[in-house]
């Protein structure tokens, strides 16, 4: 997982006053600039370990914290730096019998995909992706990349750039491995093609498993393009075994132009359902407290087209950490004092101040001059210089770094069908219109970020032709403290899975979301037949995988506020937090949704 691609920088709120509005969202647009101008600390390891040693480890996701704040142990890590090593890595803990998780560079999955349960925590092992990291070749006259696992999205567009050739589609930030993003059925946004998903891409995937002893217990699967078991490897979950190799399918480079126009929500529901038809690259970016949506018009154009544009979205630049400490801060005190205006007026200087800043698009490389921004797909197609730089994470950072006080927040990310969208948009719609501000706190995070994506012969892929929305807002550092307007975005959430049959992402979310959702998956029988095949002894599995794949019941944990951190639908009170005046109730328009609502008589 991978952490919103929506994720946007606050801007600090200043003032109530309409009058001063103007001036400070000039003033601020200079600020964000020169602030973002800065290089910033790469993210630190995801494992630690006792001492300098690979031994006593802990590993946890870029965020800090798993869902149901987990402290995730391993006996050990290893970090094999070839295939050859990653085999006996996998034999040795398959002759004695030890459990197995995958470990990526960066760890952007929010759900607890890398975590062994508590019992095998003493013997478990942690193998790492770190140093899998080799691009091992690239066919020119074939139009392919053969990558190792571990190399990183930012690696692979560059070195194929370099060939001429480039990845039609991908997530938009690129501090994400191959293997990961796969492993978790990340995306880009089109409906054209073979639609947006990465993992339809492949040509062939080498993936290392266990075996018996005629196998000396670990066996390479070389899985080509067409096999039913590459369609169970596609998207993985990291429980058939370690992908060592990729080989993806490329086009060459192209140029692109693109428009982000902003309008009113009024015709978002229709247009949802045809946009994507009418542009390569469509996606939306939308504002529901404000009524707002910015329309990506994106297509590719002609390699004589003038421009070389660059994508170097704001919300990924470094950032300095005491202005995420005073980010942090002042939402933390709305939050506190119920201060939805406050909230509301911040949003709105965030969403000027980007508007102003063109999002991070430029269209010579330094400069916005104005729409469209013409440039090469390698150029604008994604984009992550927070990671860049050995500077001091105290100093500048991404902005979510748990190392320093700064952005914490939930996701809840999912997909509907074509034929559905539009009456999920029009009921979220609905709840604006009931609490005109209760989702100012999501445009605070740049808003929901809407995706096109196609139907996939993944077994745990998209299943239709649809519109994945990311929706990211704030999270206390107490797990039992409700946040402002908790019942909304619970009802929204609820709205997605249950009414509209939503799929969820696999590398986010909250417990909630993979409630039922393995029943959504009309070919799961394959993919478990296939992971059974592959490790028979469920060694890369854990307790949370087979509750996900409806191997085993537990996924939903019932106890004190579980509700507030998604590990439950509230069924009585004290799954809130009636204490602090908030309590179960029906949803609003969502009758059998259940809510955790503040009552303004408490």
């Amino acid at each position: 997982m991978y952490f919103s691609n929506s994720l946007s920088i606050q801007v600090v709120h200043l003032s109530h006053s309409p009058v001063m509005v103007d001036l400070k969202i000039i003033k601020l647009s200079l600020i964000f600039f020169l602030i973002f101008s800065v290089k910033s600390s790469p993210p630190e390891d995801p494992i630690k370990c006792s001492h300098n040693t690979n031994f006593n480890c802990t590993i946890t996701n870029s965020y800090g914290a798993f869902p149901d704040r987990a402290i995730c142990k391993a006996s050990e890590a290893i970090f094999p730096t070839t295939e050859e090593e990653l085999i006996s890595v996998v034999a040795n803990a398959a002759r004695e019998k030890r459990k197995m998780k995958i470990a990526t560079r960066f760890s952007h999955s929010i759900p607890k995909l890398v975590c062994l349960d508590n019992d095998d925590q003493d013997q478990g092992l942690l193998i790492s992706t770190k140093y899998l990291n080799k691009i091992l070749r690239i066919d020119q006259e074939n139009m392919s990349i053969t990558v190792e696992s571990g190399v990183t999205l930012r690696q692979l567009i560059s070195e194929a750039g370099k060939a001429g050739l480039v990845l039609p589609y991908a997530p938009y930030w690129w501090g994400l491995t191959i293997g990961g993003l796969i492993g978790t059925g990340a995306h880009g946004s089109s409906l054209w093609g073979m639609g947006s998903s990465v993992h339809d891409y492949i040509m062939q995937l080498r993936i290392v498993t266990p075996a018996d002893v005629s196998y000396n217990y670990a066996k390479v699967r070389i899985l080509e393009n067409g096999s039913s078991e590459l369609n169970a490897a596609r998207v993985s979950l990291g429980v058939l075994g370690v992908v060592s190799q990729v080989t993806l399918k490329l086009e060459r480079v192209f140029k692109r132009s693109i428009t982000l126009s902003e309008r009113d929500d009024s015709n978002l529901g229709e247009d949802a359902t045809t946009f994507g038809r009418q542009h390569e690259f469509a996606d939306f970016t939308w504002y529901p407290s404000q009524r707002k949506v910015i329309y990506r018009i994106d297509d590719r154009v002609s390699p004589n087209t003038r421009g070389n544009a660059l994508n170097d979205f704001l919300g990924f630049r470094s950032t300095p950490s005491l202005v995420l400490a005073i980010l942090r801060t002042t939402e933390e005190n709305q939050e506190l004092t119920n201060d939805a205006g406050g909230k509301c007026s911040s949003a709105k200087l965030t969403t000027s101040t980007l508007k102003l800043g063109a999002y991070g698009l430029t269209n010579n490389g330094f400069t916005f001059t104005g729409y469209p921004v013409v440039g090469l797909h390698n150029r604008v197609q994604a984009s992550g210089t927070c990671l860049d730089s050995l500077e001091d994470a105290t100093i500048t950072t991404c902005p979510w770094d748990h190392r320093v006080k700064g952005l914490f927040f939930h996701q809840t990310t999912f997909s509907i069908s074509l034929s559905k969208v539009k009456g999920f948009i029009e009921d979220v719609q609905k709840l604006v219109v009931l609490e005109p501000k209760a989702l100012c706190v999501l445009d605070l995070y740049n808003g929901i970020l809407m995706r096109y994506v196609t139907t996939s012969n993944a077994y745990l892929g998209k299943q239709e032709d649809g519109l994945d929305f990311d929706i990211t807002y704030y999270r206390s550092k107490d797990a039992m403290s409700p946040r402002l307007f908790e019942d909304i975005l619970e009802e929204v959430e609820q709205l997605a899975f249950f009414k509209y049959g939503a799929l969820p992402h696999w590398g986010k979310n909250r417990n909630v979301a993979f409630i039922g959702a393995i029943t959504k998956y009309k070919n799961v029988d394959k993919f478990l037949k296939v992971k059974q095949s592959y490790d028979q002894l469920g060694l890369f599995s854990s307790e949370w995988t087979n509750q996900v794949l409806g191997l085993k019941e537990g996924l939903t944990i019932l106890k004190e506020g579980c509700a507030l951190e998604g590990l439950c639908i509230c069924s009585e009170d004290i799954h809130c937090a009636p204490k602090k005046g908030y309590f179960c109730r029906p949803g609003r328009i969502y009758k059998d949704a259940r809510v955790c609502t503040r009552l303004s008589s408490w």
